[in-house]
């Protein structure tokens, strides 16, 4: 039987590669090359979301993007202006890495009323963010600071807990831009911590680089920079998915 829903494809691919657009870097009128570039690529949802976003550019940018393809696309968001009803899911995010209570319950709040009618497929989502060697965007927003790779146990015991608060993805993010990826040891010890599904984001710049964290464990990779930096780098991709 087929899955219609997101999250059921989400759990149900263990090779799920992601392109996360930041409606902050992208021209919405010159966006048709880049929607052609990634319907042949082998991703197979879109994010959409940044840490800093304008009121409508996501919706915009959301509407411009169904009119050009039929890829699923998933809010990431940074705030509750961007949540939108063109688009298919939105990955409802809990910081449970950090302990200002604006990103672990205070805007999942403000979202609640909004949601309560929303046709979208709402996928709850503990968000951790890991250390990468640079301050990022999610860090100066979200006032929190990253996990300390030198702490793995408590990292996967943060990812644990959020499995046991009834969250049904886990997602290690390095931030947008990170000079480091998630390690693949990290990578791999929270797998075997957990039976959501794995999603690892931030850093990952190469073929070599996605296919390690695949490797090791993700169930699903999100790449932004490297795609923003070069439209083509899923090109020597496809002979492996």
């Amino acid at each position: 039987m087929p899955c219609h829903s997101i999250y059921e494809q989400l759990r149900g691919n263990k090779k799920a590669l992601v392109i996360l657009l930041d409606p902050d870097k992208i021209e919405v009128g010159q966006i048709s090359n880049l929607v052609s570039k990634i319907n042949e690529s082998v991703a197979k949802f879109i994010f959409v979301g940044g840490s800093t976003v304008e009121n409508s550019v996501t919706q915009q940018l959301i509407e411009r993007l169904k009119s050009l393809t039929t890829i699923p696309i998933i809010i990431f968001p940074g705030d509750v202006n961007q949540i939108s009803e063109a688009a298919d899911a939105m990955l409802f995010l809990s910081l449970i890495s950090g302990r200002n209570p604006e990103y672990l319950i205070s805007k999942q709040v403000k979202a609640a009323n909004k949601l309560k009618t929303s046709k979208l497929e709402i996928i709850p989502t503990a968000y951790l963010l890991i250390e990468s060697g640079k301050q990022t965007a999610v860090e100066r927003v979200s006032e929190t600071k990253p996990m300390s790779l030198n702490d793995v146990d408590k990292i996967v015991d943060t990812a644990l807990a959020g499995q046991l608060l009834g969250m049904k993805l886990v997602y290690l993010e390095a931030g947008s831009g990170a000079l480091n990826p998630v390690p693949n040891t990290l990578i791999s010890r929270v797998k075997n911590a957990i039976d959501i599904p794995l999603i690892v984001g931030g850093g990952i710049r190469s073929s070599e680089q996605l296919n390690a964290s695949f490797n090791a464990g993700a169930d699903v990779v999100v790449i932004g920079t490297a795609f923003e930096n070069d439209i083509n780098f899923f090109n020597a991709l496809k002979s492996n998915f």
